[in-house]
């Protein structure tokens, strides 16, 4: 056999080669196209790591109904809570990465990390983000009838009877659950108990069954029962008072400077979800938020949109993650 011979097999094996390759890779690709172009062709499940009634069950139901005509198929809404939204995360960071199991997540996922020992997900390698939701500031509320205007004046009243006050709290790792220990810390209020429930939404109906003496929880949950006078919001603790609420001052005008802590929300995914269904995601969610009757909805339930894309979300991430875990230590706050 001559060179021009053996140079024209080997041309001739590696076409073949080529072919069959590309044989076997089509069905995948097509594989692939087809499942994006049919999704979804089953029920989306948005599993919020708390108990129902909480802030992130909230803007869960808010976004489920929303979603559903953007993206041609039902979503549901499945609360996962316990041991302070780990249960939810975990449970969401093992899930199939199709595009079918996200996650509705809050301040806990940046908090967590400098709070536990260990930890079902790691922040950034374990999950994808779709975008940022909204944020709510935390509120410090009591029932009327204890007689106090103020939290200058909680704290005085509970500092003279420290074994008859207490404090209600959404689960450990959330920010209301941090900053009713940074206030006991800070205010010499060992003596008061903090009594975590499983959702924002049961840490309130404590303080309103008169279970506590103070509520610290986030102010979406909080809001309504505020404007009927059911409880009495005495500091909120975002940077500014709230827009429909301005007789409540924000903890820096009450006598507590530095004392800035709120609640987000965020949508995720496990890690290796394909790109074009998390970008088909945050198109839907962004472009929800942006209209106007979502953005008066969610305003009104005490949110304040954001509307931040998976970037910017994880940037917020970056930013709190080692911020939270200085406020855990300077607090004093032992890790679980």
């Amino acid at each position: 056999m001559t060179r021009s011979d053996n140079r024209t097999s080997r041309r001739q094996l590696l076409k073949a080669t080529g072919a069959v390759a590309a044989g076997l890779a089509a069905p995948t690709f097509l594989r692939m196209s087809s499942a994006f172009a049919a999704y979804p062709d089953r029920p989306i499940k948005i599993v919020v790591a708390n108990t129902p009634g909480g802030p992130s069950d909230i803007i869960a139901r808010f976004m489920a109904a929303a979603l559903a005509d953007p993206l041609g198929g039902s979503v549901i809404v499945e609360n996962k809570g316990g041991a302070g939204g780990n249960i939810g995360m975990g449970f969401v960071a093992r899930a199939e990465p199709d595009g079918y199991t996200i996650l509705l997540t809050t301040s806990a996922y940046a908090v967590n990390p400098g709070l536990y020992n260990s930890l079902p997900y790691d922040p950034f390698k374990d999950f994808v983000s779709i975008c940022e939701l909204a944020v709510s500031p935390n509120v410090f509320a009591v029932q009327p009838s204890l007689g106090v205007n103020s939290m200058k004046e909680f704290v005085a009243l509970a500092k003279k009877y420290p074994s008859k006050f207490n404090v209600s709290a959404p689960p450990i790792g959330t920010t209301p659950q941090l900053e009713a220990e940074v206030l006991k810390s800070r205010e010499g209020l060992s003596g008061m108990a903090t009594v975590v429930f499983a959702g924002g939404g049961d840490a309130l109906k404590a303080l309103i069954s008169n279970t506590v003496q103070l509520s610290s929880g986030v102010l979406a949950p909080a809001h309504p029962q505020i404007k009927a006078g059911t409880v009495k919001g005495l500091a909120v603790t975002g940077s500014k008072r709230w827009h429909d609420l301005p007789d409540i001052p924000t903890m820096g005008e009450a006598g507590f400077p530095d004392f800035v802590f709120e609640t987000y929300c965020a949508l995720m995914a496990p890690v290796k979800t394909p790109p074009d269904i998390v970008a088909r995601l945050e198109k839907a969610a962004l472009d929800i938020l942006a209209k106007p009757d979502m953005k008066e909805k969610l305003t009104q339930a005490g949110f304040e949109v954001t509307a931040k894309t998976g970037k910017g979300h994880m940037e917020r991430v970056a930013k709190e993650v080692p911020m939270y875990q200085k406020i855990i230590e300077d607090a004093g706050i032992k890790k679980l």
